[in-house]
């Protein structure tokens, strides 16, 4: 199978939800993994196994695998020679409990889950593994029960620790310290005891400052009074460290001995949770166990898709005995691709062991491969158009096809001139039936129908539609052939009975109407300078073309009874013959509401000097007073 398959088909949504039926990472580890077999025993001992858990579970029987945890990271951790830490070795011991309590479950299990309780069988029991890890960790620390020698050197240190806060609370309790000491209680740092002393204090204090607070106003210094103690204490420690270590060790290698045979048993843990969540899976879908064959024939009854929700139009199917190839036609959003996708998903489905929601009678053939053409496959990247992407896919697959496969077609040959896309689809179709292929095509062309009508091995199938209410039934129907009902609709939309009437003659013997339209019926043109000069009044701030330039300017005056429009023209006031000008932009267009469409006539120095005499500026009216006496002069 190709990715393509199960992406279009959602096989891995599918897988997804059976996951969520898994008690344990074990399980759901399993099933990512999990591929569709084309091995008819391997599919055959798959489904028997989900039939017989179904069976357990109809008959309250839950499997114990509630809180049991994966422990191969542990297991690699041992392989690598590692030791393991306590809470490792609880939860190793866990596991091996859990794997007790599922062979226990199914000892008298084998006359409902032969196949199950068999698998129970090669499960190993470590009852002295489990005892030995109970007895030496608790609270996930090595226990000082776990040897003499440890028992002796915690029993040490607890004698020691007394000593030292013996002396330490006497010297809490010393007058000539009372005034030295910052709080009055003993504080453990880095495993040493320590007093917290005022900052301003700690050289009249004899002893090791180990820590200084984060404001820097108390150091917690051990006193020197317990320094041999505390150096008592540390050696006691590092002898129970090393003592906790071979304990561990000898745990670890315990473990390790017996390695391969624990990992049998996370196996068989994994089976167990993957095929448990198969059987939940089918119990959710009231599903059945469907015969299986190896010679392409599929009879589906009252099947349905296992992700779509609500109410579902169950599907009635055959093909690969009467028949190989199977031409489903009809109208858009009639179905046909919701039929192929439920023949893929559940031929991925039985072929990885899960039970399908169907009535019994249902058989389902086992594949080599299952290639789908379905969507819209354009490709930005490589630059293919749909139809290029559909060709593609197709050549793909048609060198990959044998005589046990299965293809799904949809809109075969669309996307392309109707006449040659027909044509295509005919020849690809028949190239597939003569390498031995089921195939199972949508399309909404004729030629390709009455193709399939008079093929022997070809089947025509049609998507029931309601044509008193317009609207798709979801119901396959085969041995009929579909029309899109395309004149129907027409007609129920109140279309001439003419245009009907045409219609249906092309249909039948494509005899066209090629007369031309009477010359009296044709709106004659408008002449662009008349339709742009004659019946439009030029405004003034209207963005002009001056064809004798070929540039642009701006209406400056309107049309005068010559026929001559004044323009601003590269900062020059120019008449021009309104049939010389052609209309841009209209000042409507180019300014905003309330516009000085005025301001466009005036220089930026003339502007700048107006607003510099309407603020009272006095180098402005110095200036228009010096040009008042310069005039004067003159």
């Amino acid at each position: 199978m190709n990715t393509m398959t199960f992406e279009k088909l959602q096989y891995n949504e599918l897988k997804e939800m059976v996951k969520a039926n898994c008690m344990s990472s074990l399980g759901k580890k399993m099933l990512d993994k999990l591929q569709p077999s084309t091995n008819s025993k391997v599919v055959k001992n798959s489904l028997n196994e989900t039939t017989e858990a179904r069976k357990l579970l109809d008959a309250d029987h839950q499997i114990p695998l509630k809180g049991i945890s994966n422990i191969g990271h542990h297991i690699e951790k041992l392989e690598k020679g590692m030791i393991l830490d306590p809470s490792e070795l609880v939860a190793i011991s866990d596991f091996l409990r859990g794997c007790r309590n599922i062979k226990r479950f199914m000892q008298d299990k084998e006359f409902f889950a032969p196949v199950l309780h068999s698998y129970a069988q090669s499960m190993t029991e470590f009852r002295s593994i489990e005892e030995n890890i109970n007895y030496s960790i608790k609270g996930n620390r090595v226990d000082s029960e776990a040897s003499k020698n440890l028992k002796r050197i915690r029993n040490q240190i607890a004698r020691t620790e007394e000593k030292i806060e013996d002396r330490l609370n006497k010297f809490l309790k010393s007058g000539a310290n009372k005034e030295y000491i910052q709080e009055f209680f003993i504080s453990k740092k880095d495993d040493r005891f320590t007093i917290p002393i005022k900052a301003s204090y700690k050289n009249q204090v004899a002893g090791s400052i180990i820590e200084v607070s984060s404001k820097g106003s108390t150091v917690f210094i051990e006193p020197a009074a317990i320094s041999k103690f505390n150096a008592e204490l540390a050696s006691l420690k590092a002898e129970e460290s090393i003592e906790e270590y071979q304990i561990l060790a000898t745990l670890s290698g315990m473990i390790f001995e017996e390695i391969r045979q624990i990992n049998i048993n996370i196996e068989l843990i994994s089976q167990y949770d993957m095929i448990f969540a198969k059987a939940k899976f089918s119990k959710s879908i009231d599903g059945i166990e469907p015969r299986i064959n190896q010679h392409g024939f599929i009879r589906l009854k009252n099947c349905k898709h296992p992700l779509l929700q609500g109410h579902i139009v169950p599907l009635d199917f055959e093909i690969g005995n009467e028949y190989r190839s199977l031409i489903i036609t009809g109208p858009n959003a009639g179905g046909k691709t919701v039929v192929l996708k439920t023949i893929g998903i559940l031929a991925l489905a039985v072929m990885s062991g899960f039970h399908i929601a169907a009535d019994e009678g249902t058989e389902i053939a086992i594949f080599d491969q299952i290639f789908v053409d379905i969507g819209d496959n354009q490709s930005i990247e490589n630059s293919l158009s749909t139809f290029s992407s559909h060709m593609k896919n197709i050549s793909e697959i048609m060198r990959a096809s044998t005589n046990n496969t299965l293809l799904l077609f949809d809109e075969i040959g669309s996307g392309t001139e109707p006449n040659e896309g027909a044509s295509l689809a005919i020849a690809i179709l028949e190239e597939f039936y003569q390498k031995g292929c089921i195939t199972v095509a949508t399309t909404h062309y004729g030629e390709i129908k009455r193709y399939s009508e008079i093929h022997s091995d070809f089947m025509n199938a049609a998507m029931q539609f309601n044509s008193e209410s317009l609207e798709p039934m979801y119901k396959l129907l085969i041995g009929t052939s579909g029309d899109s009902n395309a004149l129907w609709i027409a007609k129920k939309m109140n279309l001439p009975e003419k245009v009907l009437q045409k219609a249906q003659n092309y249909i039948e013997i494509k005899d066209y109407d090629l007369e031309q339209v009477k010359e009296s019926k044709i709106k004659k043109p408008v002449k662009a300078d008349a339709q742009k000069n004659t019946t439009y009044e030029f405004e003034v701030g209207d963005k002009v073309k001056i064809t004798e330039y070929a540039d642009f300017g701006i209406v400056y005056k309107k049309r005068d009874n010559f026929n001559n429009v004044v323009v601003l023209y590269k900062n020059q006031f120019v008449e021009v013959n309104a049939k010389r000008i052609e209309l841009e932009i209209k000042a409507a267009d180019l300014y905003p509401e309330g516009y000085d469409i005025n301001s466009l006539f005036v220089s930026y120095k003339d502007r700048k000097l107006q607003h510099d005499m309407e603020r009272g500026s006095k180098k402005a009216l110095r200036k228009v007073n010096s040009e008042i006496r310069k005039k004067l002069n003159e």
